[in-house]
C-alpha cells in the first residue's frame, strides 16, 4: 500500500498545505513595497507617492480595511489609486471606509474593470490557456454578457468630493506646496475603454513633473505613454501573477506584458524613448479566487528623486 499510494498521498498533503497557506495566511499578509525612482528635475525635493491598487473589496475584510487605513501614517505627498477597488457590488462603503484616511491627502485615480463590473466565476486554468493563445480581457475574447454592474459612480463621487483627480481618458493636475504635478490617465485597456487619442501629446509644459496612470499595463498603452515621453508610468491589474512559483515567479499577467515585469519597478522602451514603469501587485484578489502564493498583497511607497 505504501508503494502504490504513498507518493499521491504525500502530494495531496503538500497541495492541501499550500492551499491552506495561500488562502489562510499569505492573502492577508499585507506588505509595503518601497522603491526609489530618479525622475525629478535637478534641485527638486523628493516626493513620496503612495500607490494602492486592486483592493477588490468584499464585505467583512476587516484586516484589509485596517491595513489600508494605517497607510495614512506614511504621510505621502500624494496618493495614486490604480483601480479595481471592488469585488462586490455591496463593497463600496467598506472600500471608502478603508480609503478614508488616505483621501485626506491629494490624490488621483483611474478605474479598472472590476470597478465597473462584478467578477464571474472562472476556471483559473483559463488564464494559462488565454496567455498561450494571446487572448486577454476583451482584447481577443467575446464581450462579456450577463455581468453584474457595480455602483462605480458612488466611488467616483466620493473620490471627487475628497479632491482626488479622476484620470479616465483625461488629464489633471495636483498642486503640492509650490510643486505642480501633471497627470495623464487612461480608462481600463482590459475592457477596451482606453482612448489614447483623447490625451495624446506628451507631458504638459509648465509642470514640475508629468506622470502617466493606467489600470492594466497593456503594451499599446505603455508604448503610447513612452513614445510621448512620460518619465514614469504607474499601473496595477496583474496581481503580481497572484499564484507564483517560488524562485521562478509568475506564470500569467492577465494582459500582454511579459511576466518579468509583472510587478515592481522596471523600464519600458518605445520609439527611442525609455520610461520607468511601476506595476503594483495590489492588495486583493477576485472574490472567487481568494488565494495568493509567493506573491503577498502590497501597496507601494515610491520616493521620486532627482535624475542623475
Amino acid at each position: 500500500m505504501r508503494a502504490r499510494y504513498g507518493v499521491p498521498l504525500t502530494l495531496t498533503a503538500v497541495g492541501a498545505a499550500g492551499l491552506a497557506y495561500a488562502a489562510g495566511f499569505e492573502v492577508r499578509s499585507f506588505r509595503l513595497r518601497r522603491v526609489t525612482v530618479p525622475v525629478l528635475p535637478r534641485g527638486m525635493r523628493p516626493l513620496r507617492v503612495l500607490q494602492v491598487s486592486d483592493i477588490h473589496m468584499v464585505g467583512g475584510q476587516r484586516k484589509k480595511q485596517r491595513w489600508l487605513q494605517s497607510l495614512a501614517g506614511l504621510r505621502p505627498d500624494f496618493v495614486i489609486n490604480t483601480g479595481d477597488n471592488l469585488s462586490d457590488p455591496e463593497g463600496v462603503p467598506e472600500a471608502l471606509d478603508a480609503l478614508g484616511p488616505l483621501m485626506e491627502f491629494p490624490g488621483a485615480y483611474v478605474f479598472g474593470s472590476n470597478d465597473y463590473y462584478g467578477p464571474k466565476l472562472r476556471n483559473p486554468a483559463r488564464y494559462l490557456i488565454e496567455r498561450a493563445q494571446g487572448r486577454h480581457g476583451l482584447n481577443g475574447n467575446a464581450p462579456a454578457v450577463g455581468v453584474v454592474h457595480n455602483p462605480w459612480e458612488e466611488l467616483r463621487d466620493a473620490f471627487d468630493a475628497a479632491g482626488w483627480v479622476g484620470l479616465s481618458n483625461t488629464r489633471g493636475r495636483l498642486k503640492l506646496e509650490g510643486i505642480e504635478i501633471a497627470l495623464t490617465g487612461l480608462d481600463d485597456p482590459h475592457i477596451k475603454r482606453d482612448r489614447y487619442a483623447e490625451v495624446a501629446g506628451g507631458p504638459e509644459s509648465g509642470a514640475d513633473l508629468s506622470l502617466a496612470v493606467v489600470h492594466a499595463p497593456y503594451l499599446r498603452s505603455l508604448d503610447a505613454f513612452t513614445a510621448d515621453g512620460y518619465p514614469l508610468i504607474l499601473a496595477g491589474h496583474t496581481h503580481g501573477g497572484q499564484l507564483c512559483i517560488p524562485f521562478y515567479g509568475a506564470l500569467v499577467t492577465n494582459c500582454d506584458i511579459d511576466t518579468d515585469r509583472v510587478k515592481g519597478l522596471s523600464t519600458h522602451t518605445a520609439a527611442g524613448h525609455t520610461s520607468y514603469l511601476h506595476v503594483s501587485a495590489g492588495c486583493g484578489t477576485n472574490r472567487y479566487t481568494p488565494v495568493r502564493f509567493a506573491c503577498p498583497p502590497e501597496a507601494t511607497l515610491l520616493t521620486l528623486t532627482a535624475r542623475d
